[in-house]
């Protein structure tokens, strides 16, 4: 035959239970605080090789709402160019190419943020004569 535990025995193993089960509560919250924290960032150009004088745009795709801060480096100088996405999460930012270098690659450094998340991404294009 069987022994049961002592009521205070059963005590003892109802806590630790709960206790395992709260344990197991936090770590599934904070796996899914990680989750929650991972922000998208996706971009890509209009044109990876536009003409000198033209406009080119960069894609991103990010959370809905998110704000966009876009930053063009070219050999000389960069251009910093802002948005928000949509409710799908897109935006496209203009950069117009005046007499930008030929044959240069140009990266194009993106960040986005929505409350107290953030990620980056970035892109590039050449521009030719």
């Amino acid at each position: 035959m069987k022994e049961m535990p002592s009521r205070a025995g059963r005590a003892l193993i109802t806590a630790a239970a709960g206790s395992l089960a709260a344990t197991t509560l936090t770590g599934a919250a904070a796996v899914a605080a990680t989750h929650v924290t991972a922000l998208p960032c996706a971009a890509s150009m209009s044109s990876s090789h536009p003409r000198d004088y033209t406009t080119v745009k960069v894609n991103v795709h990010t959370a809905a709402f998110a704000g966009v801060t876009t930053v063009a480096h070219y050999r000389t100088t960069s251009t910093k160019h802002h948005g928000t996405a949509g409710h799908r999460g897109n935006v496209s930012i203009s950069y117009y190419i005046s007499g930008a270098t030929p044959g240069y690659r140009v990266k194009v450094s993106v960040s986005v943020v929505k409350g107290t998340r953030h990620a980056s991404c970035s892109t590039s294009f050449t521009p030719h004569a």
